[in-house]
């Protein structure tokens, strides 16, 4: 379950880092990141009751970065 949010955490910091993607297609590149933070919003909202307090403050103050450490300290996840 984890392992989902996990790849889509880090798919959100690919895009953002995907500087040469943001330079040549402004408007490609916020799509794809809209996509991305959707998909993470919809697996916050499907996963709500499963999820412990820390993880849900995280998804829900949209501190998707700090998701993503955090899954990996818990050893949850360890890297795409």
């Amino acid at each position: 379950m984890h392992e989902d949010l996990a790849q889509l955490l880090c798919r959100r910091r690919d895009v953002i880092s995907d500087h040469e993607f943001r330079d040549r297609d402004t408007f490609g590149h916020l799509a794809a990141l809209k996509e991305v933070s959707e998909a993470i919003t919809a697996w916050h909202e499907a996963h709500k009751a499963e999820i412990d307090a820390r993880l849900d403050h995280f998804l829900t103050g949209c501190s998707f970065d700090k998701a993503l450490v955090y899954l990996e300290s818990e050893g949850i996840w360890k890297g795409h």
